[in-house]
């Protein structure tokens, strides 16, 4: 999952970024709405937490310039302003959610998660299966045949990007786009190793084999 995050405050911006990363999420932080918004013209987000109050252009028209683009990304916005005059025009610039400042990270996060699952429109939203796989989208919690797997949150946040593509194909460059942020080098190795790392936790054990390669294009997990 990949998140764009908008805020020019450092501290707060610190608090968030770290705290979605810690999570296993991928996240973009931009400073001004301006440079936000060349950004998410052209990349695909998960979920955006968008400041109200930014240089050059504030968060509610950059939202609505995203809106007026035919962008779909559910999006949460912070601001200091608690009125409900402030919390509708947030709505009604396209915004999904608003959160008042200070607020907690935990529930900044499940705010973020319950937007996610809402846009993916899915039949289960807090659950994933493949097979004798589970991936609970509520606790976190990763299980194959009953035994539950211990994932980091990188590997936790690749393998439900490939249950959610369960029986498809996903590119290496996909995976870049969606567990990793611009920091990384798309010409290293960072996922193989991670899709050997989370081979390991999840076939290692198991006599079925879930996640396969396709060589030459990318990996599919499927049960067999």
């Amino acid at each position: 999952m990949r998140i764009l995050v908008v805020e020019d405050d450092p501290k707060i911006a610190s608090f968030v970024v770290n705290g979605l990363k810690q999570n296993g999420y991928a996240v973009d932080h931009f400073k001004d709405g301006e440079e936000a918004h060349a950004v998410a013209s052209a990349v695909p987000y998960d979920a955006a937490v968008v400041d109200i109050m930014l240089p050059k252009l504030d968060g509610l028209s950059l939202v609505q310039h995203l809106r007026r683009e035919g962008s779909r990304t559910p999006v949460i916005f912070l601001s200091a302003k608690a009125s409900v005059d402030d919390r509708v025009r947030g709505l009604q610039a396209g915004g999904d959610d608003y959160l008042t400042k200070p607020f907690a990270f935990s529930e900044l996060l499940a705010r973020i998660q319950a937007l996610i699952r809402r846009a993916s429109r899915s039949a289960e939203p807090s659950r994933l299966e493949v097979g004798d796989l589970t991936l609970d989208l509520l606790s976190r919690e990763v299980t194959r045949a009953g035994q539950r797997l211990d994932l980091q949150p990188r590997e936790y946040s690749l393998l439900e990007y490939l249950m959610r593509q369960a029986g498809r194909v996903v590119t290496k460059t996909m995976i870049l786009e969606h567990v990793y942020d611009f920091s990384f080098d798309p010409q290293t190795n960072v996922v193989d190793v991670l899709v050997s790392r989370l081979r390991q936790k999840v076939d290692r054990d198991f006599p079925s084999k879930m996640i396969h390669t396709m060589r030459g294009v990318g990996y599919v997990l499927k049960a067999t």
